[in-house]
Order: C-alpha cells, then structure tokens, then sequence
C-alpha cells in the first residue's frame, strides 16, 4: 500500500503525456536537470541536452509558423547571433568558439518555448524539482563538512588531556572547522554564487502562498540556513532589497508590523556572518591598496570592475570578440599591476560589463533591453519583481553567461518569465 502511495506521489511530480511522447521525455529532462543543478556542474548536462534535441523536434512537427505572440524572446537569439559575429574579430577562435557552443541554449531554448505548450503546474515542477535538488545538495555538503570537522579532531585527539592546554587545543581545532561550514568551503559540488541563485529563486516562488504546515515551515528554515552558509554578499544584498519591497507591499499594518520585526531580527542574524565583517573591511581598505598584490576576492572584483570598465572606454562599439575578451582583460591586469588577478585569470565578474567588453554597445544594448522589457511587466505580482531583482542582482555580480550551468539557466528562466502570461504569476500559459 505504501509502496503504492510513493509510485503514485512520483508519478504527479512528472510529466505524462500518453498521446505525446516527444513533449514527455521533453519536461522529465528539464526536471532532473533542474534536480540535478544544485549537485554538480557537469551532471545536468545530457538532460539539458536531450531536452533541447527533442524541443527542436516539436518545433519542425509543429505546424505553427508565426512568432507573434512573444516576439520579446527573440532577443535571445538576436543577442547569440551578436555573440557569433564578434567570432569574425577575435584571435582565438578556439576560446570563442567554446563560449558559443556552451551558449547554444540562447538560441534554441527560447523558439522551443514558443511552440511547447504548458500550464502554470507543468512549469511550476521546475522549481520543486529544483527545491528537492537542493534540499540533497544541503544534506550531503553538511555531511562533508561535519565529517571533515570530526578527521580535524579525531587527529588533534590524540594530544587531548585532561588539562586546560588540552581543552584549548580541542577549541582551536573546533575553530578551524567552522570553516568548513561557511562559504565556499560548504559548497563543494557548485559555486556558491550559483547555488545562492537557486535558493533565492525557489524562496521567491516558494513563499508565494502562506506557511500552513510543519514541513514548509522547516523546508523554509533550511533554505535560509543554507543561504546563510553558503555567504554569498550578493545574495544577502538581493535578500535585503526582497524583503524591503515584500514587507510594504503587505495591507494589514499588523502583519506588516510582525514582519518588520522578523526582518529586522533575521538581519541580525544574517550580519553575525563572519564574512560580512570581511567582506567591509576588505572593501573599505581597497583604496590604500589599489595596486599592489591583492588577496582578497572583494578586492579583486572591484579592480576586476576598473579594470573591464577601463577596456570598454576603448573599444565601446563592437568590443573585443568573446574569443579575445579575457584575454585582453587579463592583458589589462598585468598592465595596471593588478597582481592578483593577474594570477588568477578572473573574467568580468559582472556579465553586462562581460557582455561589454565582448560584442560591445550592440550585445550590451540588447541584454539590457531584455531586462528593460521585464521590468515593463512587472506589474503582475510580487514574487515576479521578487525574481528579476534575483537575476538582475546576479548578472551584476557575476559572469553568469560564461559557465554553461548560468547559461543555460537563464536561457530557461527568462524566457518563461518574459513570456506575456508569466509562469510566476500562476496564470495559465497557452500557446495559441
């Protein structure tokens, strides 16, 4: 009977389609690769994949040949199709070509999407496989890092006594693997940025509607703590400005009032991160140390900034190629004695400066475009401004479009938020 219950509860999360075989596997690819996410950089990719060959097979049997309905979501093509002319004007042609192929999502995903047909639910697994992706992904890096934390102990052990030397030694060895347990360190499977994105993605559709139960009360926990964990400043500072617009956007003045003080208490909280304190004091003493050998990733991503922004001033129209761009970035931190950038090879860190520098006013002019569109419809509901504050926060701070995983994430995500009947607004989305 039990067995039972569980075939039929997976049976709902997918998608059946008894009648339509192509759009089946379609959707069940895209949920565990959604899943799948979370857990590693290279593991979603054959579904990612299979999902584009048979998104591409819908679109030639299907019979519709007109794009009038969303023509916004071919700016993404447009903007791969800028990407592809810069090729013309780059050196390396190898780094370009790589770049492109990990970029051909842009260019598919957004015409399948106008031929797939789906409903509010169909999209809405996405983000609860995504959710079950990393709820797994929290468990196992906190497996990882207790277990790590106990092989620091278990090997200190031996010169424990009971004295108060020993006691200090037991201390010590505890501080050193709270390490463990913060940052980087914690997210060992994918880059805490990506990981960050995700979470505050599925909180902004998750806590749409009221807690009413145990279980998503705790889901919820687990999602802050994980956030809080992985240390990203660019997720608390998206969180912050969330939670501000989300707060005066509730009626009732008592529970604005209740929430004002649970916002102000989890702010508390958040700010006892150690690398909050880190993160200010490596900000505020970039001044004095603008050129000379810097450690600090805070540091480095505004040198990385001056840097980028120093490159777009000559050559603002068509950039450098996306073959040439970090080759030429990282040329620029050896000429302004930026050490440790140098060394480290760090791209833009910023995808619309990334974007800049690669196809210049043109490719810059229609991501921006994109984002100018969907701030246009906005107005459709909360958790909708919630999300492109997300994604809009994250492309400032980080090169997504490089890794084929930020890729081919918001190659997804966009679009179905960009389509005139927006998923996140649980409004029916037809194809007609």
């Amino acid at each position: 009977m039990e067995l039972t219950k569980i075939t039929s509860g997976f049976k709902e999360m997918l998608y059946i389609d008894d009648n339509d075989l192509v759009l089946t596997i379609f959707w069940n690819s895209l949920y565990t690769a959604f899943f799948l996410l979370p857990l590693g950089i290279n593991l979603p990719t054959p579904f990612f994949i299979i999902s584009i060959v048979l998104g591409l097979i819908n679109i030639f049997r299907s019979r519709k040949k007109h794009f009038s309905n969303d023509k916004a979501l071919l700016l993404f093509p447009l903007y791969f199709i800028i990407m592809a002319f810069s090729l013309i004007y780059s050196d390396n042609i190898s780094a370009g070509f790589d770049l492109l192929q990990r970029s051909l999502s842009l260019l598919f995903f957004p015409v399948i999407f106008l031929f797939v047909k789906e409903d509010a639910s169909t999209v809405k697994k996405l983000i609860e496989f995504l959710l079950i992706g990393l709820l797994v992904s929290f468990f196992i890096n906190l497996t990882v890092a207790c277990y790590n934390v106990f092989s620091i102990i278990k090997d200190d052990f031996s010169f424990f006594e009971l004295s108060l030397e020993g006691f200090n030694l037991l201390l010590n060895s505890l501080s050193d693997g709270w390490n463990y347990f913060i940052g980087a360190e914690f997210s060992g499977l994918v880059n805490p940025s990506y990981v960050s994105l995700y979470i505050l993605l599925v909180l902004s559709y998750y806590l749409k509607n009221k807690i009413l139960s145990r279980t998503r009360l705790l889901i919820t926990l687990v999602l802050f703590l994980y956030l809080f964990l992985l240390a990203s400043i660019a997720a608390y500072l998206t969180l912050f400005i969330i939670s501000i617009l989300l707060i005066f956007n509730i009626p009732d003045k008592n529970q604005k009032y209740t929430m004002i003080i649970v916002f102000i208490l989890g702010l508390i909280v958040f700010l006892q991160n150690p690398r909050v304190f880190d993160f200010y004091t490596n900000v505020t003493d970039t001044a004095e140390t603008l050129e000379i050998d810097n450690t600090s990733v805070e540091k480095s991503r505004l040198l990385t900034w001056d840097a980028s922004v120093k490159l777009i001033e000559e050559a603002p129209i068509l950039g450098y190629g996306i073959g040439d761009t970090n080759d030429v970035l990282i040329e620029k931190y050896k000429e302004l004695n930026y050490i440790s950038n140098y060394q480290n090879k760090y791209n833009a860190h910023n995808q619309f400066l990334q974007t800049f520098l690669q196809t210049g006013i043109f490719g810059f002019g229609v991501l921006v475009n994109i984002f100018v569109l969907l701030a246009i419809r906005m107005n459709r509901s909360r958790n909708e401004v919630a999300v492109y504050v997300i994604l809009f926060i994250s492309l400032f701070f980080e090169s997504m479009l490089v890794r084929f995983n930020g890729i081919v994430f918001f190659s997804i995500i966009i679009p179905l938020l960009l389509k005139k009947r927006s998923i996140l607004s649980s409004r029916i989305i037809r194809n007609e």
